[in-house]
């Protein structure tokens, strides 16, 4: 089957995971609507509903077997049964013709051992769920597996990390075609990051905190998130969880693996972050409603945290970019 314009096939197979396939083809949808020309097609083993791992059912477009000619994309999603899906012969011999066939081979989370297993990502790099990359490595070692990026693209080969992350492969293939405008203008419609902050490692600083068994510590905790420009020196803080300096910085080692300082500096690198996606501030302004006082301490804590300085940090919002952190 040929189709004009930039034909964008989806394979789908029973087991398959319902947001990697609805979630990049929602992204297409809305580039459409905003002037962009793709044409989704949903491939399935000739051409039958299939049945996703949540028991929602999906219709076909075409048989795989039926489609023919040029392929912008071909994406590939994932399954929960890693193993079923990579050891499904007539889908791996369909995902290498129709490879052959197209401009660009995508996958989303699990997707990726199914063109590892195909033989298309060797000696690429590549992601996958942050679950899976250990796996994928020891599975398949010829691939250079990245097990923090939110999506890599190696030359026609772009490959995501887990199930949500399709969208942020789709914006990035959208923004290849279209721009940035574009990419930008569909994220927003989607509420989405443009580009999400660092990598699949990356998680709220309390959220990621152990949970103190201390009540006093818990408060003290909340309140640095709360509001991470306020004095949260040693005295404040032992004053405001009712206890002494040394007993605050044993409870911090104890119970967080940390220091007090170094819990704050990371609530206000958060904050600092939340600021640099979300406006235009300048990086003083930044700095102060974030607690560092000067751009040159948020600086070095950018460095220190992230390996990469404020401006840049913003920068990244500006695009889609890789998906790995810079």
């Amino acid at each position: 089957m040929e189709r004009a314009g930039r034909t964008v096939v989806v394979i789908v197979y029973d087991g398959v995971r319902l947001l990697d396939v609805t979630g990049p083809l929602e992204v297409f949808t809305v580039a459409n609507e905003h002037g962009a020309g793709y044409r989704p097609l949903v491939a399935s083993p000739g051409g039958r509903d299939i049945v996703t791992s949540g028991g929602v059912r999906i219709g076909a477009d075409v048989a795989m077997e039926d489609v023919h000619g040029c392929v912008h994309v071909l994406l590939v999603p994932g399954s929960p049964d890693v193993g079923s899906a990579a050891a499904d012969l007539f889908l791996l011999d369909q995902v290498r013709r129709l490879s052959g066939e197209a401009e660009q081979v995508a996958s989303v989370c699990a997707g990726a051992f199914v063109l590892a297993a195909a033989g298309l990502l060797d000696g690429h790099r590549a992601a996958t769920h942050w679950d899976l990359a250990e796996r994928l490595a020891r599975d398949y070692p010829t691939i250079s597996v990245d097990g923090d990026a939110i999506f890599v693209r190696d030359g026609k080969v772009v490959t995501s990390a887990g199930i949500s992350s399709g969208i942020d492969l789709a914006l990035g293939l959208v923004e290849a075609d279209h721009g940035s405008d574009l990419a930008r203008t569909v994220a927003k419609h989607l509420v989405v990051f443009m580009q999400r902050p660092g990598g699949q490692s990356q998680f709220s600083v309390r959220l990621n905190a152990p949970a103190p068994r201390c009540e006093p510590l818990r408060a003290a905790l909340d309140a640095v998130v709360l509001d991470p420009s306020a004095d949260h020196g040693l005295e404040a803080m032992a004053g405001r969880a009712g206890m002494s300096v040394r007993q605050l910085t044993r409870l911090f080692g104890k119970e967080l693996g940390t220091t007090p300082a170094r819990y704050v500096e990371r609530a206000r690198v958060e904050r600092a972050k939340n600021l640099l996606e979300t406006g235009d501030q300048p990086l003083d302004v930044v700095a102060r409603r974030s607690g560092f006082g000067s751009p040159e301490t948020m600086r070095r804590a950018f460095a220190r945290a992230l390996g990469v300085t404020p401006a840049a940090y913003r920068a990244r919002f500006r695009s889609t970019g890789d998906g790995c952190p810079s």
